[in-house]
């Protein structure tokens, strides 16, 4: 699936993050966005382990945007908190990857792969400031 829900999550702590003037903790962003402390904790560590958000510790630690909204694209944050790149089918980008070994008489995967192919680059250039303009 393309959209699950660490995807959903990271995206939603991203809007509240940009639009705080100061560091939001994951307590808050838990809480304001109803979501598992420690399911939430891990999207914003992966997050900020690739440069997305940048954070702080302390007693007025949290959160903070690590790049300019148009900086983030949405296939760089899902493919982050997913550990891979987002795919809409199981088929793979190679048919010699491909799960069922079947890639060879198989006549949906040039269809799919070219559809997986358009979705990422819509992805890519989707950026968090085209969604907060949207908001």
């Amino acid at each position: 699936m393309l959209i699950t829900r660490a995807s959903e999550y990271a995206i939603l702590s991203l809007i509240m993050i940009s639009k705080s003037d100061s560091p939001i903790d994951s307590e808050t962003l838990s809480r304001d966005l109803s979501i598992s402390k420690s399911f939430l904790a891990k999207i914003l560590q992966a997050l900020a382990k690739n440069e997305i958000l940048r954070s702080y510790k302390g007693v007025n630690g949290g959160f903070t945007l690590a790049k300019k909204p148009s900086q983030i694209n949405m296939l760089k944050v899902m493919s982050c908190v997913e550990g891979k790149t987002p795919a809409v089918f199981d088929c793979s980008s190679s048919t010699s990857d491909c799960p069922s070994d079947k890639a060879n008489i198989c006549t949906l995967w040039p269809f799919l792969n070219k559809l997986q192919g358009k979705i990422d680059t819509f992805l890519a250039a989707l950026t968090l400031a085209d969604i907060l303009e949207e908001d």
